[in-house]
């Protein structure tokens, strides 16, 4: 979808908007929003972050999405004054940014990992990142080796925490810390087993009961510990697969994707599959968790590569499928 196609819809006489999932969390489908509650959720982001009419915005995600169509919003609902450039790996190359007028300061931007990691190893386009006030990262996981880059910038760099029936993020985290903020009128709490449960009357007609297992840090910021259908049940002890590959990626290990078979005795058994040799014994265990010890994998199988979704999240389904046919 192009811009000029976007904004068509987006002043046509229809009270909704038509938004597709991008199947990270289950089977992609396609829901219809009202746009009141997308306004609303533009104006909570803008208050969040101070913006102001006049200010600019970076449009350099694709309109297919959520996260692009907000970002459009935005700029619609507080006067934002919207540069575009074609969605690509590299949003702030010399080529794009020209295709964009060359905008000298961008307030706001949003990106996926993918390109805050590819912009930070080119000179010209890491200067260019150091001109936006600030930087929105979300739509997958941010590695240890990109959020230590990102520390270093004097850049105001946010993680979102979100998703499409959210109308894209419904908190922020900023990069260095652990725990999200919600936005203004956005409402928290847990349900039985733990999961977050989000009440936003402006955005949601009804609370929703999230997959994600989150602590509480303080009144209502959290931390996202993983999600309910990533925990391995080994030997009645519980595993969170993200905390592992959290704790593995500070190690500097970024090529492991930890995930489950079977299991006769455990019920089920914790497996890495890795792209290089490891010895997992070896690795430190973490102090301050008594049951990391029930981290390391019973079981290892050696990769060529690390199964992927198509917008670079780990493919879980896949993992565990590799896992089940490998022969030990």
């Amino acid at each position: 979808m192009t811009l000029e196609e976007f904004l068509a819809l987006w002043h046509n006489d229809s009270p909704l908007m038509e938004v597709h999932t991008s199947g990270s969390t289950g089977k992609p489908k396609t829901i219809w929003v009202e746009k009141n509650r997308m306004r609303a959720s533009a104006r909570m982001t803008c208050n969040f972050l101070s913006l102001r009419s006049g200010d600019t915005a970076l449009l350099c995600l694709p309109l297919d999405y959520i996260a692009g169509k907000m970002m459009v919003v935005r700029a619609q609902e507080r006067r934002l004054r919207l540069f575009s450039v074609p969605p690509s790996s590299h949003p702030l190359s010399p080529e794009s940014l020209r295709s964009a007028g060359s905008p000298q300061h961008i307030d706001l931007a949003a990106m996926v990992p993918l390109q805050a990691w590819n912009t930070l190893q080119c000179p010209a386009e890491r200067q260019a990142l150091c001109s936006i006030r600030h930087l929105i990262v979300g739509g997958g996981a941010i590695s240890a080796p990109l959020e230590r880059e990102l520390r270093t910038l004097p850049v105001h760099v946010w993680s979102s925490y979100g998703m499409t029936e959210t109308l894209s993020h419904i908190a922020l985290r900023p990069i260095g810390e652990e725990a999200y903020t919600p936005l203004p009128g956005i409402l928290l709490s847990q349900d039985v087993e733990g999961c977050l449960v989000v009440n936003a009357p402006e955005l949601c007609p009804q609370p929703l009961v999230t997959n994600d297992i989150v602590h509480f840090v303080g009144e209502n910021r959290f931390v996202v510990l993983g999600r309910r259908d990533n925990v391995i049940c080994s030997g009645g002890i519980k595993v969170q697969i993200e905390e592992v590959e959290a704790w593995l990626q500070g190690l500097g290990i970024d090529w492991v994707t930890v995930t489950s078979r079977p299991d006769d005795r455990l019920g089920q058994a914790v497996v890495w599959l890795t792209t290089r040799d490891i010895v997992p014994s070896q690795l430190p265990l973490p102090t301050h968790r008594t049951e990391s010890r029930y981290w390391l994998p019973r079981h290892i199988v050696r990769v060529e590569s690390l199964p992927l979704t198509p917008n670079g999240k780990p493919d879980r389904q896949s993992a565990r499928q590799l896992a089940l046919a490998y022969r030990f």
